[in-house]
């Protein structure tokens, strides 16, 4: 069974040459990174809900997480410069495809009334950002274990120039935008 940086290679970048025209190999668009991203606002009243986040995203992305700390301090918050309010992991090479191949054919059918993803998530660079409100939808995530259902954030950063291009380059590796 093939990859889909495999699938990429044979299946998409022909299909994107044959619908743009492009002319040099450097200008089909690929995809570059995956950031996942859980922001934890209730951590400044609870400390130890970053130490389960971490764990969770760590068995999701295949890849240690990083406890992101505040840079500023909001005193209407009760936030102090330094306190851990979230954490992030970046995926790149096999790993990026490996997940995004999970997050397509896995998670995402798991989603309660599942109609599809919002095609307008682009941010105009031909970059894909959506949300996550439920981390049990990955198959990592023991049910059982988890203390609090939390969601997290989900950004796809293409090389595409258009958010058109980033677009089709997602579908044709199987994101299933709505109509």
């Amino acid at each position: 069974m093939g990859t889909l940086k495999d699938y990429y290679k044979e299946e998409c970048v022909p299909a994107l040459v044959q619908e743009f025209g492009y002319t040099n190999s450097m200008q089909i668009p690929k995809v570059e990174k995956i950031v996942l991203n859980m922001g934890l606002g209730e951590a400044v009243q609870n400390p130890k809900i970053i130490e389960g986040a971490t764990e969770e995203l760590t068995r999701i992305a295949g890849q240690r997480a990083v406890v992101r700390k505040a840079k500023k301090s909001i005193a209407t918050f009760k936030l102090r410069v330094g306190m851990p309010i979230g954490c992030c992991v970046t995926l790149r090479g096999d790993k990026m495809y490996g997940f995004l191949s999970k997050l397509v054919n896995i998670a995402l059918p798991r989603v309660r009334d599942f109609r599809g993803l919002s095609p307008k998530g682009f941010d105009g660079k031909g970059n894909f950002s959506m949300g996550v409100k439920e981390q049990i939808i990955f198959p990592e995530i023991d049910y059982d274990k988890i203390d609090k259902i939390k969601g997290l954030n989900i950004s796809i950063v293409t090389s595409a120039p258009t958010d058109e291009e980033g677009r089709s380059l997602l579908r044709l590796l199987g994101m299933p935008f709505r109509k």
